[in-house]
């Protein structure tokens, strides 16, 4: 009977180390224990992930996202890292020069679920150190949740531009970061500081071959594209070819080239191929574009883009600054939104596109319940209403309202009315609600305050069936607003 009882024993023993041999590397690691398999961790963009107890992030703007309970929470670094990390949607806190296990709750908080968010500094491109993922040091009985999945994917493929060089906080100011974050999806720079459309002799790291790889260092491995599909992917390459003898034909042949890689890599991605913003190689970027458009390829775009950058948008003669790189992103986001797969329940509507040869699905409708009018100070205000596009069945229009007023405005409500039906289904930069023909949009969790003489822009996309009217007045925290 002893006897027996050992060889089951042993038996157990034997059976669970032939398990443990043949699973992967990583694959014992549990849900919530913070280590780089920890599936409850979601890894944003491209990870180079073949060391189980060390992920490192390629390319700009990847980003790791989770939850956990407890009071605090370490990260723990390989070696010297610059990083941004956000704790329960608060602005990112920016490290210097850290290493080892970091404190990121030198103030302990409150018992109970958090969220936390962690990106690596990027100098153009290249990060700003060890980028080396090593795991999370939680309290003790503490664990990971599982983070909160996004609403979909945008890539941004580009160059210096793109990192958001000469920005106040390069990635994470960027037009392809801001985008993402105002429209709820996961989004991904890959992007490095001097790129070329073109690979080319004198050494310019062309994203023609560089596209399908987990980061732009030479002999990167290739991105494992089963980790996740882009859902819109967004180019703007073209500003740094003409600088390295690329020609006009060999720039067109290779956009081409990429076009058809993206696409193979993403089936069902809407492909928006931006104008770059000096104007360059524009001819040849429409060209590409109709190439694959004619060969049957039709959810590729070309996005003219004159004028997004205004005159006191740039840093520099090339790279734009923070303004300038929302300016951008306030142009680009809804026409990003205006890409992305219908949703399952509402019923279609058209929206505008980057062409005229497409009318993508809509957005979800926003909620009918109307926000509360924030608690701040009733000042005066002037609004100015455009509509910027127009489409049967649809609009896209922008509301700028200045406060005119001598006091800041620690959170505030815009609102206006409807007179013809008009449905508001896409917003941006605010939090919009509709009730019947009254709208309602509240400022944004980034961007609370409005002081004397700032503006802000709020953006939307709506249905109109017949007439479309302006709104005859506006209101900001129920005052009255002068139109201009």
């Amino acid at each position: 009977m002893k006897f027996t009882r050992l060889a089951v024993a042993v038996g157990t023993v034997v059976a669970a180390v032939a398990t443990a041999l043949a699973s992967p590397p990583g694959a014992q690691a549990a849900a919530g224990d913070g280590t780089p398999t920890d599936p409850n961790i979601r890894f944003v963009g491209r990870w180079d992930t073949r060391d189980s107890g060390a992920y490192v992030p390629g390319w700009a703007g990847a980003y790791l996202t989770t939850g956990f309970t407890g009071t605090t929470v370490k990260l723990k670094q390989r070696n010297t890292i610059d990083l941004y990390y956000s704790i329960d949607g608060r602005p990112d806190v920016y490290l210097q020069n850290v290493r080892g296990t970091v404190n990121l709750t030198a103030t302990p908080l409150s018992a109970g679920n958090h969220t936390l968010r962690v990106s690596y500094r990027v100098v153009a491109g290249s990060y700003h150190g060890d980028a080396v993922f090593q795991g999370l040091v939680l309290d003790s009985g503490a664990r990971t949740l599982p983070a909160q999945p996004a609403k979909g994917m945008v890539e941004f493929v580009g160059d210096s531009i793109t990192v958001g060089t000469t920005t106040s906080k390069n990635a994470l100011t960027a037009y392809g970061w801001l985008v993402g974050e105002q429209l709820g999806l996961d989004h991904m720079q890959v992007a490095e500081g001097g790129a070329c459309l073109v690979s080319t002799a004198d050494g310019c790291v062309g994203l023609d071959r560089r596209f399908v790889k987990v980061s732009a260092a030479d002999g990167a491995v290739d991105h494992d594209f089963a980790r996740y599909q882009a859902d819109v992917v967004v180019i703007n390459l073209g500003t740094n070819d003409a600088g390295h003898g690329v020609s006009t034909t060999q720039f067109q042949d290779s956009y081409v080239g990429l076009l058809r890689t993206i696409r193979s890599k993403y089936p069902k991605a809407a492909i928006l191929a931006l104008q770059t913003f000096r104007g360059r190689f524009v001819p040849q970027t429409q060209a590409a574009v109709q190439t694959v458009n004619n060969a049957g390829d039709r959810n590729v775009f070309f996005v003219p883009t004159d004028g997004w950058v205004p005159s006191d948008g740039l840093s520099d003669s090339v790279h734009p600054n923070d303004a300038g790189h929302r300016a951008i992103a306030a142009k680009l986001a809804p026409i990003v939104a205006a890409h992305l797969a219908p949703p399952a329940t509402p019923s279609p509507t058209p929206t505008p596109s980057a062409s005229p040869s497409r009318t993508p699905s809509p957005s979800p409708t926003p909620s009918a319940t109307p926000s509360a009018t924030p608690s701040g100070q009733v000042g005066a205000c002037a609004v100015h209403y455009t509509v910027t596009n127009q489409w049967p069945g649809g609009f896209q229009s922008e509301v700028r309202v200045t406060n005119t007023g001598s006091s800041t405005l620690n959170g505030w409500a815009l609102g206006w009315r409807f007179s013809d039906g008009q449905q508001v289904s896409q917003g941006w930069n605010g939090t919009f609600t509709q009730t019947g023909a009254a709208v309602t949009v509240t400022n944004p969790t980034w961007s609370p305050a409005l002081a004397p003489g700032a503006s802000t822009t709020v953006g939307f996309t709506a249905t109109a069936n017949g007439a479309n009217s302006t709104p005859a007045s506006f209101t900001l925290n129920g005052a009255a607003c002068t139109l201009t």
